[in-house]
């Protein structure tokens, strides 16, 4: 059986600021709220990027509700925008504090800010300050994560920062306390996660191109483990909520590696998959789904069931995700029930008045390219969507594993986000036996339409051999 894979823009939002992070909440009756982070240098009356001994990095976190309301409405709405310091990470506690989720935030002022989220008046949500803690002085808190990726009980948080530090925190009732602080890499230590599976082991990755492990119980005087297998910088580490000692890590090498906790000698899978990975999700629900962001390269979905049973082979790519126009930084899966097919591509542009306008939204796009800039506008004079067809992006040939015969239909829900362009993208994932009606080797093209701050639509079918994309802007 042939097996299809399908990637369609839902929506595109201008986040005015370069944006970095973005994260679905993953607590129940929450799903539906994504929150995104932005970062950026304060520029000069000049255009040129302030010089100081301390630069001036401002940020922005913004919240959305998303809601699917039929196929010409857009399903993102912001709720909600707070400036802040610049954001480096943005994560969710993975279970309710207070009864309510939690978003830890690292910034570029060395601080860790939890914001509480809030029934409103309005009968909405929002995000409160409840507590900021300082790493120390001079130095940024780049990222962190929680112990509570299989819900743990004793809710702590784990941070790394530009001096090369990991810290660990502890929670109490909504305010973190240091517990912990140690000199752990060279250089900017880019990543801390912990094991969820065992929460007192800590993993790091810095600038000094070191993979390293830690033992809470023995203390941080010694890593557990020195790996020097990444060429680069280590920036990314995400460990498998559902299969216990199965790690991934990511690095300026543009390669991800799969590692088994148990030999971290050497790793059961390495793949190159291009630019820097900046970030890796594992799926909420699928075990062997691994979402990367590749910086230079897009987005990409790998499947990496054989690599963790044992076949040493590169995970091949499922999906790539390829309409952002800058560094492809931030990602990340919904808990979003995605239960409906895709809509079918319109034929027509449909009436004006049956047309929603958006709330909120950003309608004017900078596209980036090595020679020049310029903006597209998405509406004519009358506020109308004006679908502009851009060239196609290179094939990619990909030839994705066949699952077995009674392997279920997969449609996720994704968010991701690009740095010089300041977008945000809400897209959807399907990945289902292809029914009859093409053959291999033919190429299909269609166009969507979409409305308000929907600013992209996109469809990507994959099959062994064939890539075909179509995509309006």
């Amino acid at each position: 059986m042939a097996w299809k894979s399908r990637t369609r823009s839902l929506q595109v939002f201008d986040t005015e600021l370069s944006a970095d992070t973005v994260e679905w909440c993953p607590v129940p009756q929450w799903h539906h709220i994504l929150a995104c982070g932005t970062y950026q240098l304060q520029k000069g009356q000049d255009g040129a990027v302030e010089e100081s001994a301390t630069p001036n990095r401002i940020g922005r976190l913004y919240l959305f509700r998303f809601q699917q309301q039929g196929a010409l409405c857009p399903p993102l709405t912001e709720l909600q925008r707070i400036d802040t310091p610049a954001i480096l990470d943005v994560k969710w506690c993975h279970v309710p504090v207070s009864g309510q989720p939690l978003l830890g935030m690292a910034t570029a002022t060395g601080e860790l800010q939890l914001h509480l989220l809030q029934d409103t008046q309005d009968g909405l949500c929002g995000l409160d300050k409840v507590s900021s803690t300082e790493l120390g002085p001079d130095r940024l808190a780049l990222s962190l994560d929680w112990s509570t990726g299989r819900g743990d009980s004793a809710i702590r948080v784990v941070s790394s920062d530009s001096k090369g530090c990991v810290n660990v925190l502890g929670l109490t009732e909504t305010s973190l306390t240091a517990l912990s602080q140690w000199k752990a890499h060279d250089f900017e230590a880019w990543i801390a996660a912990f094991s969820y599976w065992d929460t007192q082991i800590i993993y790091s990755g810095g600038d000094d191109c070191k993979l390293k492990g830690w033992d809470l119980r023995i203390g941080p005087s010694c890593p557990t483990f020195t790996s020097k297998r990444h060429s680069m910088g280590v920036c990314s580490i995400h460990s498998n909520p559902h299969r216990e000692h199965i790690l991934a890590t990511g690095s300026y090498d543009e390669h991800v590696l799969l590692w088994d906790g148990r030999n971290m000698r050497r790793p059961l899978s390495e793949s190159a998959i291009g630019g820097g990975v900046w970030r890796l999700k594992w799926h909420p629900a699928h075990d062997h789904l691994l979402l990367a962001a590749c910086m230079h390269n897009d987005f990409h979905i790998l499947h990496c069931q054989e690599a963790m049973e044992g076949s040493e082979g590169p995970c091949p790519i499922l999906a790539s995700y390829v309409l952002h126009n800058s560094l492809a930084y931030g990602a990340d899966w919904s808990r979003v029930s995605l239960d409906s097919p895709p809509p079918a591509s319109p034929q027509g542009s449909g009436e004006p008045s049956r047309l929603q306008p958006a709330v909120g939204g950003h309608l004017r796009i900078q596209y980036e390219s090595p020679t020049a800039c310029f903006d597209t506008s998405l509406e004519d004079e009358m506020g109308r969507y004006i679908p502009e067809p851009t060239p196609q992006p290179d094939p990619r040939s990909v030839a994705p594993p066949t699952p077995a015969l009674d392997s279920p239909s997969v449609s996720c829900l994704l968010a991701s986000c690009s740095f010089y362009d300041h977008m945000l993208h809400v897209w959807r994932w399907d990945w289902s036996p292809k029914e009859g009606g093409t053959e291999a080797g033919q190429d299909r093209t269609g166009q969507d339409q979409a409305t308000g701050n929907t600013a992209a639509a996109a469809e990507q079918d994959q099959d062994t051999g064939n890539t075909a994309v179509a995509a309006v802007l």
